[in-house]
């Protein structure tokens, strides 16, 4: 290893490393992937898999706590936290073993360590990786992606310490359920955790800084969403913040101000949801022209920095902060490095957004207050989830789609859904706007019946005055 010389080497093997070395071994590339800690990233192993677990475990206890709706009948009913936990770790690590098995199976060359970029030997780059033993190995390659990803962010005076404060690290493994939950954070992740937490039973107030929670999603959603989040037993505060905690043995006194007016609750546990910060330290950024804005790395479309020949991928270089977005860079960059024809550049705006709370939320496009503020003339559509057959025989009645179009081209801007099962009916609208579909072939599209995708034809149809079950 230590003489070899690579066509590619990638630092991180989350969803945008690992994906990236198996595409560049796909198209012929000799590839090693560095990566210090787990393969997949802290989406597979700390992230957007396990907490899917735990939520669908949260699901199931809301689903058992209503059994009569459903004609049934269950005495003394119950949970083991660990075993919840312990299911989520699982499905983590099972995943994990997969892509190691699929760099395996694409002859990636896998090096556990933590990479640096060093400097240029002509037209290679040298790139050191120690192993948390602290021994060295220097690889040499003609191009390196940087695909380090993020960490939580944390707030002033408010450091988590693993015990009365938690990242989502310690959110996911609790060794037992705290009574009582602030969450401070409103977003896809803050959303998720106060989903599962109230669903098992805790206490859980959730503060957000901005007016409205879920602040990236069009306002009618947000306003949806707080309305059912509260009538589940949520306590929210938009427009607040905490302004001082006091921890002692019996719990956390917090001091939250809400526009001016400073109210004081206590709590077991604290959940910081504050978004995250870039690893961009320790990897040799120094040595490059690489620069960085907010933390995060500057690349151009084709995730190029300016230092020739190093590329960034994922969380490290900026928003949306989302696997899929991490591996579809991953695989635009790697076949534009190998000069493959008819690459185009990611598309940003149709990066679909989820967030797997109960009920769920997705979206993709813009909201309407972007499309009116960028000067469109919208037509909207909207349906609720109360007009479709499919939705009442599940029981699941609360939510709404809403769709944006341009009311001169037929374009179709954004679309926006909330309630059951949407994050997996956001793709349709996903592959319209990646087609550049308009009104006329949704209009005319035959959706099956009776499906949750029935009422996108029908958001469609009632846009331009032609709804049937409304």
């Amino acid at each position: 290893m230590k003489n070899s010389e690579y066509d590619l080497i990638v630092l991180g093997g989350g969803p945008g490393g690992y994906v990236a070395a198996i595409r560049g071994a796909q198209l012929g590339m000799k590839v090693i992937l560095i990566e210090g800690e787990h393969l997949g990233g802290i989406c597979l192993n700390w992230g957007c898999i396990p907490t899917k677990a735990l939520l669908r475990s949260s699901e199931v206890h809301h689903i058992v706590k209503n059994l009569d709706e459903f004609g049934f009948s269950a005495k003394e009913i119950s949970f083991d936290i660990s075993k919840v936990v312990k299911r989520s770790r699982n499905v983590a690590k099972q995943l994990s073993n997969g892509v190691e098995h699929l760099l395996k199976k694409n002859k990636v060359e896998l090096l556990n360590g933590f990479g640096k970029i060093l400097d240029k030997n002509g037209q290679l780059r040298n790139v050191e990786v120690k192993d948390k033993n602290g021994n060295v190995v220097n690889v040499v390659g003609k191009n390196v992606i940087i695909a380090t990803g993020a960490r939580a962010r944390s707030l002033p005076n408010i450091e988590p310490d693993g015990n009365a404060i938690w990242t989502y690290r310690e959110a996911m493994v609790p060794s037992a359920l705290p009574k009582s939950l602030l969450i401070i954070g409103s977003g896809a992740i803050g959303i998720e955790f106060a989903s599962f937490y109230n669903d098992m039973g805790v206490d859980v107030t959730l503060v957000e800084v901005l007016d409205r929670i879920l602040p990236v999603e069009d306002h009618e959603i947000s306003t949806f969403a707080k309305k059912t989040f509260v009538k589940q037993g949520i306590k929210i505060k938009t427009s607040s913040k905490v302004v001082g905690i006091k921890k002692d043995a019996k719990g956390i006194d917090v001091s939250v101000d809400a526009n001016g007016v400073v109210d004081s609750l206590k709590v077991d546990k604290i959940i910081l949801a504050v978004g995250i910060i870039a690893n961009t330290e320790g990897i040799g950024l120094e040595k490059t022209k690489i620069r960085t804005e907010r933390g995060h790395i500057m690349i151009d479309q084709w995730c190029e920095t300016d230092e020739p020949g190093i590329f960034a991928i994922g969380d490290v270089t900026g928003g949306p902060w989302l696997a899929h977005k991490a591996s579809h860079e991953g695989v635009v960059c790697v076949e534009k490095i190998a000069g493959i024809e008819g690459v185009h550049p990611l598309n940003m705006h149709n990066i679909p957004g989820c967030t797997y709370s109960r009920p769920q939320i997705a979206s993709v496009g813009m909201t309407q207050t972007k499309a009116e503020s960028d000067g469109y003339d919208v037509k909207i559509g909207k349906f609720p989830f109360m007009g479709n057959g499919k939705a009442i025989a599940l029981g699941e009645m609360e939510g709404f789609v809403k769709t944006i179009f341009d009311n001169k081209t037929g374009e179709l801007l954004g679309a926006h859904m909330i309630g059951a099962e949407v994050t997996e009916m956001i793709q349709g609208y996903t592959v319209a706007r990646t087609l550049e579909t308009t009104e006329a072939e949704l209009l005319s599209t035959v959706f099956p019946h009776p499906t949750l995708s029935e009422m996108m034809h029908e958001s469609v149809l009632e846009a331009y005055g032609r709804a049937i079950h409304i």
